[in-house]
Order: C-alpha cells, then sequence, then structure tokens
C-alpha cells in the first residue's frame, strides 16, 4: 500500500466534501405540496407589496446592492438591473413576511444570483423552485425564471416553512431545502446570512 501525501489526501477529502455541499445546496423545495402550503401559494400570486418609506428604500438598496457587487460579482453586472431585483426581493419578502436578508442568504446558496440555475433535481432560478409549483397553482404563461414569480413563490415556501416550524430557522430551512434532520444546508444559509447579508 502506497504512502499518500496528507496534501493531496488533504484535497481529494475537501473535493468530496465541497461535492457533497453543492449537491445538498442546490436541491431547493423539493417536498410535494400540502393543502396549507397550496392555498397560501394561490393567495401570494395575486398580492404584491413595497418599501413604505423612500429613505428607507434608498439606504437598503444602495447598502444591498453593493454587497452584491462583493459578494456575487458576476450577478446582475448591470446597476439598474441588480437594483431592479432588489426592489423585487424586498416587495416579495415583505409580502411574505420574510426578512430580505434572509432570503437574499438563500439565493446565494441556492442559485448563486443565477436566475436561469437548474438543479439536479430540476428545481428552477433564483430560488430553485420545482416545476409541479406551475402545475398546482400557475397561470397560462408562468415561467420559473422569471424573476417575480420565482422569488414570490419561493419567499412564501419558505415562510410557511418557517411558521411551521415554529420560527426555528434550521428546521425551517432544512424542510426548505428537502433535508429535514440534516443541518448542512441551514448553517450553508445562516452563514451566508451572517458574514455577508445581515441588516445593519
Amino acid at each position: 500500500m502506497g504512502f499518500v501525501p496528507v496534501s493531496r489526501a488533504f484535497s481529494v477529502v475537501a473535493a468530496s466534501l465541497l461535492t457533497l455541499v453543492i449537491s445538498i445546496a442546490k436541491a431547493g423545495p423539493t417536498g410535494e405540496p400540502e393543502p396549507e402550503l397550496r392555498h397560501r401559494m394561490a393567495q401570494a400570486l395575486a398580492e404584491g407589496s413595497s418599501f413604505d418609506d423612500r429613505y428607507d428604500a434608498e439606504v437598503w438598496l444602495t447598502d444591498f446592492s453593493s454587497r452584491m457587487t462583493r459578494f456575487a460579482p458576476r450577478a446582475l453586472t448591470d446597476s439598474a438591473q441588480r437594483l431592479d431585483f432588489l426592489r423585487m426581493l424586498h416587495a416579495e419578502s415583505s409580502r411574505a413576511k420574510l426578512s430580505p436578508e434572509l432570503a437574499l442568504a438563500v439565493i446565494n446558496i441556492e442559485s448563486g444570483f443565477d436566475r436561469l440555475a437548474i438543479s439536479t433535481t430540476g428545481a428552477m432560478g433564483y430560488m430553485q423552485i420545482m416545476p409541479f409549483w406551475l402545475d398546482e397553482i400557475g397561470h397560462n404563461g408562468d415561467n420559473l425564471f422569471n424573476t417575480q414569480t420565482n422569488l414570490r413563490m419561493g419567499c412564501t415556501i419558505l415562510r410557511f416553512y418557517l411558521d411551521k416550524e415554529h420560527g426555528n430557522y434550521v428546521r425551517g430551512l432544512a424542510r426548505y431545502n428537502g433535508s429535514t434532520g440534516k443541518p448542512d444546508y441551514p448553517y450553508l444559509v445562516l452563514n451566508a446570512l451572517n458574514r455577508r447579508w445581515s441588516p445593519r
């Protein structure tokens, strides 16, 4: 049996762990829709909201646009598109009574801000939504690569699972990702939230 250098062995282990983390992170909400969640999703698709205060909006948008250029430099490189995305994300997360910063952390881990991301399980878009949602509550012409549709569904699903888990982020995020009982995905999201997207 040959000797394997420590640095090479470490590289192999690190590569294996990275592959496992990526496969966990890109799973998206895969569970079949519960009747209560189906109802909430149908309501969500007919609603909308926005910032209440112009100054707060300017501060938040400027701050998080700057963060996106640091932490996701290849995503939404056009500043006008980035601001439109952030306005929409803030509106959809607020409508779902979800922290927009948490939604950003989920998107960071789920798709890396790639609007056209598709996981190995078929989950699509920013928040990695499974296509069966279009069959459940979609309208003619709905598209999971459409930013507003994707954000609205993702924020609504995540809020539903957080409510089901009584606000427990670890369990709620695991349910969103379809990895209940495994802390890897929730900790990835919470680490991204704390290091990159937490409000100041």
